[in-house]
């Protein structure tokens, strides 16, 4: 590795390190390859604009949420805490949301689902939306969340400072969406041939105003830009390790700022605050986040020109010592609300979630670690900084 890329890499460590811990004091699968088979970052911009027509497009079934209330039907084996054990009215468990899109969305979609879950398994949930990600992952390790939906990164962090379980990592149907339930892909993304199949993996997504004249990431340097949060795997960690190695230093290259989130990055390319921003893939179409209700020219202005590599996808994490039948019970009642066309469609509504798999951390984001760790992210050493 050259002397100028391990300078940017330790550079991205200690920025990392900083910001988690400023924050941190306060079913049927269709598979590939493991996400984690792509080196990091090999993503080559592509030397031209991307076309207007997109290389590839597929209609599926739409997982918009619908007026299709959701069943809730208790399960067979659901429970009757006693008053003052964890799990009853007095006593619930807590469900821990990190805030990568509009708080009130998540806090909806959320609610909806912990009444849903209530129902089905005699226990009771309640819902926690984090200041940021570090606060969410610090809600596990605190006690005051048993049941996690971390963003990728942050499940590494959990897992390595509190040994958080994996359980479920989510699955989404490839590509953007325009209009809903139409999924396509560009002709510069390297897995445009899986557009509309469920897949648990991600990318981040860059995108500009056509008037800027931004082309490729190379372009970028010397423009305004904008992340969306320092803990965000696809808008700021995986983002600034590909900056890191072409030789951009984001801190000093470009003006970069942290929007803090996905949407707020997109709108403040929209509204000229940021030349060039990165969210996760499909945002300025996203049906939850819904950006086109505000602002219905947005994909017209904003355009997208490159992609990065696959991220695992995020899905539901529970803390150490949870009880091994209540946490049994409630992935049941999770897989059951997936299966449920009104239960998926209160699912969808969070963070977009098609589908889950079944997964333990060593499948998909351990070998994901290792990738970042090569790359000079040691997120072992993070999390004692």
């Amino acid at each position: 590795m050259n002397k100028r890329l391990t300078f940017s890499l330790l550079a991205l460590i200690v920025a990392l390190a900083m910001a988690l811990s400023a924050c941190g004091a306060a079913t049927s699968v269709v598979t590939t390859e493991p996400p984690t088979t792509a080196p990091l970052p090999t993503q080559v911009p592509p030397t031209t604009a991307p076309t207007a027509v997109p290389a590839t497009a597929t209609t599926a079934p739409t997982a918009v949420p619908t007026a299709i209330p959701p069943t809730c039907t208790p399960l067979p084996n659901a429970m009757s805490p006693k008053a003052g054990t964890l799990g009853a009215s007095d006593n619930p468990i807590v469900i821990v949301f990190v805030p990568s899109v509009d708080v009130s969305k998540i806090t909806t979609g959320g609610q909806a689902m912990a009444d849903c879950l209530s129902k089905m398994t005699g226990l009771t949930y309640k819902i926690l939306v984090g200041t940021s990600e570090a606060a969410s992952i610090e809600a596990l390790g605190g006690g005051k969340a048993q049941i996690g939906f971390l963003n990728t990164f942050s499940v590494l962090l959990a897992h390595e400072k509190y040994n958080v379980d994996v359980e479920l990592v989510a699955e989404r149907k490839y590509g953007y969406q325009n209009p809903p339930g139409t999924y396509h892909t560009f002709d510069f993304d390297p897995d445009k041939a899986l557009v509309g199949q469920l897949e648990p993996f991600y990318k981040p997504e860059f995108f500009t105003r056509a008037d800027t004249g931004i082309k490729t990431l190379a372009d970028i340097k010397g423009h305004s830009f904008c992340f969306t949060t320092a803990g965000s795997t696809s808008g700021g960690v995986i983002p600034r390790a590909m900056f890191m190695a072409m030789g951009i230093n984001p801190d000093t290259d470009m003006k970069s700022t942290y929007a803090g989130g996905h949407d707020k990055a997109a709108i403040a390319v929209y509204q000229g605050d940021c030349d060039a921003g990165v969210a996760f893939m499909d945002i300025l179409t996203d049906p939850p986040t819904n950006l086109q209700a505000k602002f219905p020219d947005i994909t017209q202005k904003v355009q997208v020109f490159a992609v990065g590599q696959r991220i695992p996808n995020d899905g539901v994490q529970f803390i150490q010592g949870f009880d091994p039948a209540m946490k049994a019970l409630t992935l049941d009642a999770i897989m059951a609300m997936d299966a449920d066309p009104g239960g998926n469609a209160v699912i969808y509504s969070v963070y977009a979630y098609n589908s889950f798999e079944k997964a333990d951390f060593s499948k998909y984001y351990a070998p994901f670690e290792q990738l970042l760790k090569d790359a000079g992210v040691d997120v072992s050493k993070l999390v004692k900084q």
